[in-house]
């Protein structure tokens, strides 16, 4: 996982082929955290804000060696739980 500027991060694939994704936000849920984010392709910006767009959510994980690694969410009831985290913790900034 590669972090650029303006909370951009690059992921590579199992084939070697780069992805940009924008960073939404981070999320903890049940002591896992979250990453929320799009695909920089969809995420169009207005007013410094990506617009409504199909999210992705990775947990964030350790390896061996203590670094982090993104990891693709495939359980829906784990999904579901981060999703409807994540809206409650926007609404609440809303507020």
């Amino acid at each position: 996982m590669t972090q650029e500027n303006d909370g951009v991060v690059t992921l590579v694939d199992e084939e070697g082929i780069e992805h940009d994704f924008v960073l939404l936000d981070i999320v903890v849920v049940n002591e896992n955290e979250y990453a929320i984010m799009v695909p920089a392709e969809d995420a169009e910006l207005e007013n410094g804000e990506a617009e409504e767009q199909e999210a992705v959510i990775f947990r964030i994980d350790e390896n061996e060696d203590g670094e982090q690694t993104l990891v693709a969410i495939d359980d829906d009831e784990e999904w579901d739980s981060v999703a409807a985290a994540w809206e409650e913790q926007a609404e609440y900034e809303e507020e």
